[in-house]
């Protein structure tokens, strides 16, 4: 099995940019529906592209965003608990928290890890046996 290519930074890929087009769309055909969905529509979307190619954060940070902004939204849609702006509110405090976290990490290989992480090739190579 081949070793992964140490490449960090940003990236993005065919795949990403369908899901960008699939979100954009699905988030202009939604706008004449609801507003705020719609608009979770293009939040989740953007978090998608920063999580995935801008900062490249771990599987197990995103599903805990994934969580909160899920519970928040399914209180807004089905209790009229909060408001949609808490729950972008709340949803971008997650990512605040969750991104500088994720930077401090020595595995840490998205945008700016020369700055954040010089020792990031040392880590991949010892991570990788090699």
């Amino acid at each position: 099995m081949d070793q992964p290519k140490f490449a960090p930074g940003f990236r993005i890929s065919m795949r990403d940019i369908l899901a960008i087009v699939l979100g954009a769309v699905a988030t202009a055909s939604m706008a004449p529906v609801d507003r705020w969905l719609s608009l979770s529509i293009a939040f989740v979307t953007l978090h998608f592209f920063l999580f995935c190619n801008v900062f490249r954060i771990p599987r197990l940070p995103e599903l805990i965003w994934a969580a909160v902004f899920l519970s928040l939204a399914a209180s807004a849609i089905f209790f009229s608990a909060i408001t949609w702006p808490l729950v972008y509110l709340l949803s971008a405090a997650v990512t605040l928290v969750l991104v500088p976290w994720e930077m401090r990490r020595p595995s840490y290989h998205g945008v700016g890890w020369r700055l954040f992480n010089p020792r990031l090739p040392d880590w991949w190579r010892t991570s990788r046996g090699g």
